[in-house]
């Protein structure tokens, strides 16, 4: 069982702008069968982790059903709507219990942490991240959301360019 932050950055290191726009993402150039593909990715995901601003924007952003067929526990301190025909926990507090209960749902599958840098360091600091996978696209937003808000030491074990998107899989080395 593996725990990936899989996730797209800036050059700069940024997964949105200030005003939490994906809009510099969504222009950019990539082969749906390349390198690192999502679909490759996903299809050796048992169950998801992501932040409320990340469930928040694939509630606002999908044009069609629920994209995930895996249980997704989403972080959270308010009440939010459950996506139609998503099988969606709520949690919050301690990583290490949500690990768990994601990991027994998983089967054979790895999990996956969504978007939310800060989330996925939550999960770094519980010794519960093992890779970080980052597409960076070609541009800087010079601020926004950071990729990673914390000092992790990383291996690289694979890099590759799809389309405009030069491709990084990490390990975590813990320490």
């Amino acid at each position: 069982m593996v725990t990936h932050y899989y996730t797209a950055s800036s050059l700069d290191g940024f997964l949105t702008t200030t005003d939490h726009s994906l809009d510099w993402l969504m222009k950019q150039s990539i082969d749906e069968n390349g390198p690192m593909n999502y679909a490759g990715f996903i299809a050796g995901i048992g169950a998801v982790a992501m932040g409320a601003s990340t469930y928040e924007w694939i509630l606002a952003h999908s044009d069609g059903p629920w994209p995930y067929t895996q249980p997704v526990w989403v972080f959270t301190h308010r009440e939010l709507p459950v996506a139609e025909g998503a099988d969606v926990r709520f949690a919050q507090g301690d990583v290490r219990p949500i690990h768990a209960a994601m990991t027994a749902a998983a089967g054979d599958g790895d999990l996956w942490v969504v978007g939310g840098g800060d989330l996925a360091g939550q999960f770094a600091d519980a010794g519960l991240l093992h890779e970080v996978w980052v597409q960076y696209a070609p541009v800087t937003l010079g601020a926004g959301a950071p990729l990673l808000p914390r000092t992790l030491d990383l291996e690289l074990v694979e890099a590759a360019r799809n389309g405009a998107f030069l491709c990084g899989r990490y390990r975590v080395l813990h320490s």
